[in-house]
């Protein structure tokens, strides 16, 4: 096979060209970090979580796409998948997987012994995280938990310590994810049940747009009580309440439960992200 074919395969593998995944992944840890520093992070550990954040989430695609290559053949939305089409081998996916995860540790290496040892928490939730949809209809709980592991590994890296007020917004987090990854997995609900893979949206059933709601407001009142304990300011609760619009606004967006319209709700929870970080950005002015 030619080369510049099979590294798109890889690069396909890794979501390299579907960057709303890193940018879920990004935005709570630069909610921590630009929290943990009051708006100076450490130019070295920024770059080193940056990096991480890129790797970490290309992994977690990876050993995603490994645990659901018997599903992702019976799924519309997946079925072109590398690894599904054969494209990519199961081995050889385990193999991307080893590499990317031990350049994040190498990463790590550079930072505090908390920050090591976090690191593998971090590890054990983004390897066990794709094999809970089979067993739990509350995978998105873990995403949450996956995905904002990077929060207490911010404040570990930036101040020695991880907070109260950390564990505050990891919480916010795993709301957060809750409410997103429902959106994401209301549009694969039918594929889903019919090859026997749980999720919320299952859950939910028929209150799945109002559980999407409940947990974004739960997220953003999460989110106002870290504001409270870190003594940030009115911007910041600026940056929520943009946050809680597209929040409204994805309720709009998924009103009649397309698949199209849910993805872009999914999709639209970038923005929210990205009001909170400005929020910061504006609560801690260069």
């Amino acid at each position: 096979m030619d080369l510049a074919v099979k590294l798109k395969d890889y690069a396909r593998l890794m979501r390299l060209h579907r960057p709303i995944g890193t940018l879920l992944l990004g935005w709570p840890t630069l909610w921590a970090l630009w929290i943990a520093a009051q708006g100076r992070p450490d130019a070295r550990v920024f770059i080193v979580f940056v990096l991480g954040v890129l790797l970490m989430r290309s992994a977690g695609c990876v050993i995603n796409d490994y645990a659901d290559r018997h599903f992702d053949p019976h799924v519309e939305r997946t079925r072109d998948r590398p690894i599904a089409a054969g494209r990519v081998s199961p081995r050889a996916a385990l193999v991307l997987f080893a590499l990317l995860c031990l350049l994040a540790f190498a990463l790590v290496l550079t930072l505090n012994r908390l920050t090591i040892l976090l690191s593998f928490a971090g590890a054990f939730l983004a390897v066990t995280y794709p094999f809970l949809k089979r067993y739990t209809s509350l995978p998105q709980f873990y995403l949450g938990m996956a995905f904002g592991w990077g929060i207490p590994m911010a404040f570990a890296a930036q101040t020695g310590g991880v907070p109260l007020l950390a564990w505050t917004l990891f919480a916010a987090n795993i709301a957060w994810a809750v409410a997103y990854d429902t959106a994401y997995a209301m549009v694969d609900r039918d594929d889903d049940l019919r090859v026997g893979v749980k999720s919320t949206a299952i859950l939910f059933g028929k209150y799945d747009r109002r559980m999407v709601f409940v947990f974004h407001v739960l997220a953003l009142i999460l989110l106002g009580l870290t504001g409270a304990q870190g003594g940030l300011g009115l911007r910041y609760y600026a940056g929520l309440a943009g946050a809680f619009g597209f929040a409204l606004y994805q309720q709009r967006l998924m009103r009649t439960r397309t698949r199209e319209g849910c993805f872009r709700a999914f999709l639209n929870n970038n923005w929210f992200g990205a009001a909170v970080f400005a929020g910061l950005l504006l609560n801690y002015p260069l």
